[in-house]
């Protein structure tokens, strides 16, 4: 047992920690973002066990590299027609390692410049389409009655319906450009999306405390974006990195079809030039592989971090690693 020594300064006495200055920053705020902090760790460390979600984010930050360091490393003089520094259609070598195009163009700064638009057309219209189907699941799913009897038949028909045969049509009807391609894609995949989160929100509207806070005077707003929408965030989340494949699959379609945008260079675009140039029947293939793998490989990689972020965010599912 310690006693105090009566000559001893009172600023050098230890003070209890009940009596302690709480400091500014432990309040709600900070506390929040601690949290946060935390739950990022825990994601990040389980996230790492995952060898083939790890390889899909390195392959996807180094196609995002390659395209935000596009102007810098190739130009954009290399999408010019006029300027093209080869002969057409010439097979790879030492200058051109890719070969060229129909029109001279190294195709390996084309492929490199088409990265831009692949992923930000994958990204937009991946973005439309979850913010579509979460904003329809969730108020289906809180607001029930004929109003959810009406929003999923919507969903119903739309399900059913070719997602390809609607964006076609979409695009052919508006303008051609990235604008309509991006609207298209988002327009025509929600869907899934709706059906996932309406199951969602039904299961976390099933909780006690969502009864609570409607005793408590919790209007719908209020349970739909303090409740149900952190909740279901983890699906949308997941949800999003797999409908950025598709997204980049349906892009490079509508290019191949003839229906994006003519004034930007994009793989689908590249993949249409090759087919109207006659590069399937002369055999050069040089044309077709780097964009046709381009594609593969973006949409392979969002396919295996979208794989590996829900099998985090559920470990239910068992996904294999």
């Amino acid at each position: 047992m310690t006693t105090k020594d009566p000559d001893e300064p009172a600023a050098s006495r230890p003070v209890p920690a009940a009596s302690r200055p709480v400091p500014a920053e432990a309040g709600p705020r900070a506390l929040a973002r601690r949290r946060r902090r935390a739950s990022a760790a825990r994601f990040w460390a389980r996230y790492r066990t995952h060898r083939s979600g790890l390889f899909g984010l390195g392959a996807l930050a180094l196609f995002a590299l390659v395209a935000l360091t596009a102007p810098l490393t190739v130009g954009s003089g290399v999408q010019s027609v006029t300027d093209a520094p080869g002969r057409p259609m010439e097979s790879p070598s030492a200058e051109f390692p890719l070969g060229t195009d129909q029109f001279g163009r190294s195709l390996l700064g084309l492929v490199v410049w088409g990265a831009r638009v692949s992923l930000l057309v994958g990204l937009l219209a991946a973005v439309l389409s979850v913010a579509i189907g979460t904003l329809i699941g969730i108020t289906a799913g809180h607001f029930r009655g004929w109003f959810a009897t009406l929003m999923m038949r919507i969903t119903d028909w739309f399900l059913v319906m070719p997602t390809l045969v609607l964006a076609i049509v979409l695009a052919t009807v508006l303008s051609r450009s990235l604008g309509t391609v991006v609207l298209a894609i988002g327009v025509t995949t929600w869907p899934t999306t709706a059906r996932l989160v309406r199951a969602q929100t039904l299961a976390v509207e099933a909780r006690p405390y969502i009864e609570r806070a409607r005793a408590l005077g919790g209007g719908h707003w209020h349970v739909m974006s303090r409740h149900v929408l952190p909740n279901v965030m983890p699906l949308v989340l997941a949800q999003t990195t797999l409908i950025i494949s598709s997204a980049i699959l349906a892009e490079a379609t509508l290019a191949f079809l003839g229906l994006g945008d003519p004034t930007v260079v994009s793989w689908g675009g590249l993949l249409q030039d090759a087919r109207e140039a006659g590069a399937v029947s002369a055999g050069k293939w040089w044309y077709l592989v780097p964009p046709g793998l381009a594609i593969a490989v973006v949409a392979l990689a969002f396919t295996l971090c979208g794989r590996a972020v829900e099998s985090v965010l559920n470990p239910r599912l068992g996904v294999a690693r």
